[in-house]
């Protein structure tokens, strides 16, 4: 079983970019999947989730309206679209599914 977080990088303030948890090992398609983000210094935190057809998502306060979660059952992999970076965006961000977790990709919004 593995979930492989990819797409992290530096993005100036006010910047977009798309984070990609592919997962593989087992019945990806049936799971909700959940992002959470841990910013230097804090705890971790709830960003966004979605339900196994990609029907329903919730998503932080903090981040609600800047962000979307979707998801491709076909390419087993589910994506966070993130517009208007902010600073206190920048974390490790980290996807969950089925109680399996990723190694997490690092994302810097910093000018």
């Amino acid at each position: 079983v593995q979930l492989v977080e990819s797409g992290g990088g530096l993005v100036q303030p006010g910047g977009s970019l798309r984070i990609s948890c592919a997962a593989s090992g087992f019945r990806f398609s049936v799971y909700s999947v959940r992002w959470f983000r841990q910013g230097p210094g804090k705890e971790r935190e709830f960003v966004a989730s979605i339900n196994w057809s990609g029907s329903t998502t919730s998503y932080a306060d903090s981040v609600k309206g800047r962000f979307a979660i979707s998801r491709d059952n076909a390419q087993n992999t589910v994506y966070l679209q993130m517009n208007n970076l902010k600073p206190e965006d920048t974390a490790v961000y980290y996807c969950s599914g089925n109680n399996y977790w990723g190694q997490g990709t690092q994302v810097t919004v910093s000018s």
